[in-house]
């Protein structure tokens, strides 16, 4: 075997052993892990800053400091309020909302830019009833991930196919992933809700205390509040609209902060108060990890890998649509799924170029398990990582083996019901 294949292998499995352990900041780690492989030579420099996805990154600076100046009108207070007036105070009843919006939301929009929306609305409201946001939490970010699947805009994979794919549309994807998606979300998040049911509780006198509480109050802002929900309402028209304009999310997040700083006129000391708001570490973990698969997908570990699995079902459809669902959600569990599907993509085009008519379910697997596999660890997706880091920052720690235990148990059962769903509806 290759000696720069062996390095780049063992030093990706040591980062992960220690980010595991949790002895070390996983930030701190990746960024280790990444630099080693440009000083064992297995990247270059400037293939080393080739695999940082700056879209991501640009994605979540914007949004971050879009959040910033909203959180400032007292808006996510607001909505804490008015929610847990709506469901009268019950721990419960708002686990299933605050879940379900998420995943609604990260459908229309997608997952990263809905946790950084919703997550500290989660925390104000836990704190009103004195109850812990970790349960809510990892639920948002299980539903981020479930709800992103449903649509092409949800989740960077879907994006990546769409792209790849012209026919498959932005409704081919509400009505071949939609129903599964949706189905999936409310059987976990029941699932969750009983899992968790001993730690959803509050006391009368706090729920009594939640109704009389008045949400107008919150918002200290209200021209501040009104330029933020323009500027937001934009962006978001943006989001849902940008494969027309052509513009990558990046720019549309970043084009929407520009444009709220600048209309609201912030000064020296207001701006290094909203910079101070940007989860920089979470920011950081993503450079060491582009970084570290950089290396996997350079010695073409990744790539043989994917054709290995080909390879063994003999060009098969039904073996081969379920090898990818189930190669691609173990895979995006432990490394980013967008050089994964990368590397799947022209694979699965070179399986229709070798007499593979009906290429669909193969496509549909690849969305499924790309997606769906994001819930496997903490690490799995970007909204994973936005939200332990916000977490983090108001003193709320999600580990990795934390994580694991829950979220790697939901991310089988829901490949399970992926599967079905794909052999009754495309391979009967």
């Amino acid at each position: 075997m290759d000696k720069q294949v062996v390095l780049a292998v063992t030093v990706f499995i040591v980062v992960y052993a220690l980010i595991i352990s949790e002895k070390i900041h996983r930030t701190v780690l990746a960024l280790v892990g990444g630099v080693f492989m440009v000083v064992f030579g297995i990247l270059s420099q400037e293939r080393a800053i080739h695999h940082i996805d700056f879209n991501t990154l640009g994605l979540l600076v914007g949004m971050m400091v879009i959040v910033g100046v909203t959180a400032e009108t007292g808006l996510f207070r607001y909505l804490a309020i008015w929610t847990a007036k709506k469901v009268g105070g019950d721990p419960v009843k708002l686990f299933y909302a605050l879940a379900t919006l998420t995943a609604v939301c990260s459908a229309l929009l997608d997952n990263v830019t809905t946790v950084l929306l919703t997550v500290p609305v989660t925390i104000s409201i836990t704190r009103q009833l004195e109850v812990s946001p970790t349960p809510y939490l990892i639920s948002q970010i299980i539903a981020s991930n479930i709800g992103g699947t449903a649509t092409l805009i949800g989740d960077p994979p879907n994006i990546m196919i769409g792209s790849a794919v012209k026919e498959l549309t932005f409704m081919a994807f509400v009505d071949n992933l939609a129903a599964v998606s949706f189905f999936a979300h409310f059987l976990v998040t029941a699932i969750l809700a009983w899992l968790y049911r001993g730690r959803l509780k509050t006391t009368a006198a706090l729920r009594e205390k939640i109704m009389r509480l008045d949400a107008g109050r919150q918002l200290t802002n209200i021209g501040l509040l009104r330029i933020s929900l323009a500027v937001l309402a934009l962006t978001i028209f943006l989001f849902a609209t940008h494969q027309f304009f052509h513009l990558e999310s990046a720019t549309v997040a970043l084009f929407g902060a520009s444009i709220l700083l600048l209309l609201t006129r912030q000064t020296e000391h207001s701006l290094e108060h909203i910079f101070h708001k940007v989860e920089w570490s979470a920011l950081f973990f993503f450079v060491g990890l582009f970084m570290l698969v950089g290396g996997l997908v350079e010695t073409g570990v990744i790539k043989w890998l994917a054709r290995e699995a080909m390879r063994l079902t003999a060009g098969d459809v039904a073996a081969s649509s379920l090898l990818i669902l189930w190669l691609s959600a173990i895979a995006s569990a432990f490394v980013d799924n967008i050089p994964f599907v990368a590397t799947m993509i022209p694979l699965i085009k070179d399986m229709g170029a070798l007499g593979i008519t009906n290429l669909e379910p193969l496509w549909w697997s690849l969305a499924l398990g790309a997606c769906l596999g994001g819930n496997g660890t903490i690490v799995g997706a970007s909204a994973n990582i936005i939200v332990a880091g916000l977490a983090a920052q108001e003193g709320y720690n999600i580990t990795f083996r934390g994580f694991f235990k829950v979220g790697f148990p939901v991310m089988l059962l829901t490949v399970v019901i992926a599967t079905a769903y794909v052999y009754l509806r495309y391979l009967v």
